[in-house]
Formats: structure tokens, sequence, C-alpha cells
């Protein structure tokens, strides 16, 4: 046999490891690829007709997951340029937008693409709630939804000290303090935050490492669990589906 013919072989043989149901011209082919082709598992067998009208949803939580990985690209790009030293931030940030190549760009995107994911998160949250999609079966993933809201708005205000300047200082000064005057745990809360009396190297640093490391990672987790709660849920919320079931 040539070497020609067995490359034929094995390049057939890879071919039919990735594609192993050729082409879903049948609802049973249809199942298959999408339980066996790993980024298409995600998404239900079927998809109701209503769903796929961009009136419906907006696109709106496609386009927060994307502007979470735009605000993930451009922090790990920043991270080369920034140490959370109060005696460096500042003179970084400056660095940044005045002697790095892009890097005014690079530090714009970031922010305003941060604002903008609190106000798709929002609006997402706004259009799951009147269109229903937060009732049976879809309780659990409502109340995950809910701590990514939580989870974006947290990484927005932690994000907010490490530019050390008047309007990060004083803004995370007033908002540790608001922490600071709730009952009982009050003062504990402001102190875990601060990691001091006041504001200073050691709140930098546990903001810094909440921003970059803690906050993300946990967000990342739970965005997956969402994604994976809305395939096992049969895709987006239905009208029609809102009623409990009879006990």
């Amino acid at each position: 046999m040539s070497r020609k013919i067995i490359h034929l072989i094995t390049a057939n043989r890879v071919w039919r490891s990735i594609f192993r149901y050729g082409y879903p011209d049948t609802e049973e082919n249809r199942s298959k690829v999408i339980f066996q082709t790993f980024f298409l598992h995600i998404h239900p067998v079927k998809v109701k007709t209503h769903t796929l009208k961009p009136t419906y949803t907006f696109g709106l939580g496609v386009i927060a997951f994307y502007l979470f990985a735009v605000l993930t690209i451009t922090g790990v790009l920043l991270m080369f340029f920034y140490v959370p030293s109060v005696q460096r931030a500042y003179t970084d940030i400056q660095a940044l937008e005045t002697a790095v190549p892009f890097g005014m760009l690079m530090r714009n995107v970031h922010r305003w693409g941060a604002h903008l994911m609190v106000l798709f998160v929002f609006l997402h949250m706004m259009r799951v709630f009147y269109t229903g999609g937060y009732k049976y079966p879809r309780e659990l993933n409502w109340v995950i939804g809910v701590l990514l809201w939580v989870f974006t708005l947290l990484l927005s205000f932690t994000g907010y000290l490490l530019p050390w300047d008047q309007l990060s200082f004083w803004a995370i000064t007033v908002g540790t303090n608001i922490a600071g005057a709730a009952p009982v745990i009050g003062e504990e809360a402001r102190t875990l935050l601060l990691g001091a009396k006041e504001v200073g190297q050691d709140a930098l640093l546990r903001f810094y490492v909440l921003h970059v490391m803690l906050l993300p990672l946990v967000a990342t987790v739970f965005i997956l669990i969402h994604f994976w709660r809305i395939r096992k849920d049969g895709g987006i919320s239905s009208p029609a589906e809102q009623n409990l079931p009879v006990p």
C-alpha cells in the first residue's frame, strides 16, 4: 500500500473521529451532533421559534458575556503595566496613557467596557423578569443571574480604587464608610475590605486581588453554571411554560 493511500486513510479516520455522524439531515443525527460536539453541546437540541426573534432577547445576555470577555483580555494586558503600590499606582496609570503604545485605548476600552457591562447585565435581568424567565423551572438560574449581577457590581467597585487618584480614593472611602455603617457587622466588614482603619496600601492590595483574581474566577464559574442551566432547562424561557406544575 502506497504512502499516499495510507495518508488518505489516516486523514479520513481523523475526519470521521471529529465529524462522527455526518450531515445532520435527520432528527437522530441532529441530536447526536449536539450531544457529541464540545462547542455545540451547551445548546439545546431543539429551540422554540419565538426565541429566534432578535426582539425577544435583543442579545443582551450575549452582549454582557462578550463584554466580560473583553474586560478579561484588556485586564490581563493592563496587568503588565500596573503595580498595586501606593507609590506607583497613579504614575503607572499616567505612564499607561502617555508612554505605552495604545495604552490609553486599552485602558478606555477596559473602563467603558466595565460601564457597559453593568448596563447590559441590568437590562438582561429586566428582560428576563418582564418575559417571565425567572419562573418554573428556572428559579435556580434566576438566583444565579442575581448573583452575577452582584459580582458585576463588586468588580466595578473594586476596580474603582486601582487608579489611586483623588476620585477613586474618596469614592472608596465613602463606599467603605457606608459598609461600616451597617448594623452589628459594619465595622468588621469595613476593616475586612480595607485591611486597616483607613484607605491605604493594604486596601489597594486587597482590592487588586479581589478585582483581578477572586471575583473574576468566581464570576466565571457562575457564568458557566448559568449557561449550563439554560441548556438543561430547555433553552430560553417560553411564555407558555410560566405556570407552576400541579402538586
